[in-house]
């Protein structure tokens, strides 16, 4: 039976996995800030799938979340066979007019602490000879994004990052996959205090669960969700990278530009 990490577990895609996964019979252990969303996540799990659900309420985008976590992690025996790095956010706007403290708050959960929890767990994995990592990325990842710079920028790092991890792993029996879900139906864009992107077809948190969990079984160093979505990034290879960058800016600048 593995044991399943899950950050970012109290809404949204990381929520989906804690239930898709407890549907199969997987021990979780469940990580985000909230405490109360945990706890009863956890309890809902038990109950509906006699799940063996805990948690950990920690904040990762502080430095010593990582290391937290993963100290707690050793202190109760679990060995972690499937990690997913879910946690994450995004700062939609002009660059420049957006806080930069919020900025690299958002750099250091999407990217230092997604880097460090990598770190930390895969020396076990590579001892066990067996694993499995899940980084969610984003369409974003592809191409620069004006009104969401550095937002795309994290996505981009960890795309990047993941298909490292997925060639230096596999001779050691290692799986790991960059999910890349395009506008998802979750709060992503209520915290981000912005509206959904127009003219893109929204995807349910479940729908990019299964997709994720199909590539990793398929050993895939990445895939991204829906066939649209597929599509779109394909298509962003044959065009000059300029090109991609100022249809993108056309799109959003209106939406974004000036917002608080």
């Amino acid at each position: 039976m593995k044991t399943a990490l899950v950050t970012g577990a109290s809404s949204g895609i990381g929520e989906s996995f804690a239930w898709r996964l407890a549907a199969r019979g997987d021990n979780l252990v469940l990580v985000a800030r909230s405490e109360d969303k945990l706890a009863a996540l956890c309890s809902e799990l038990g109950r509906e799938h006699k799940a063996n659900a805990q948690y950990v309420a920690v904040d990762l985008s502080q430095k010593s979340g990582p290391k937290t976590l993963f100290d707690e992690i050793t202190s109760r025996g679990l060995n972690i066979d499937l990690l997913i790095n879910n946690a994450g956010f995004g700062v939609m706007g002009d660059f420049v007019e957006k806080d930069l403290e919020r900025q690299l708050q958002m750099i250091d959960l999407n990217i230092r602490a997604l880097t460090e929890l990598c770190h930390r767990f895969l020396p076990g994995m590579r001892e066990r000879r067996r694993g499995e990592i899940i980084n969610v990325a984003s369409t974003a990842s592809f191409q620069a994004v004006p009104f969401m710079a550095t937002y795309a920028a994290t996505k981009a790092y960890v795309l990047s990052l993941s298909e490292a991890l997925w060639d230096e792993n596999r001779e050691y029996g290692i799986a790991v996959l960059a999910l890349c879900p395009g506008v998802t139906d979750t709060n992503f864009f209520e915290a981000a205090n912005s509206a959904p992107p127009g003219m893109r077809v929204m995807q349910t948190p479940e729908e990019v669960v299964e997709t994720g969990l199909k590539a990793l079984a398929a050993r895939r160093g990445h895939v991204v969700c829906g066939w649209m979505n597929f599509m779109m990034t394909e298509s962003e290879r044959v065009v000059p990278r300029s090109m991609v960058t100022r249809v993108a800016g056309k799109a959003l600048r209106k939406q974004y530009k000036g917002r608080g």
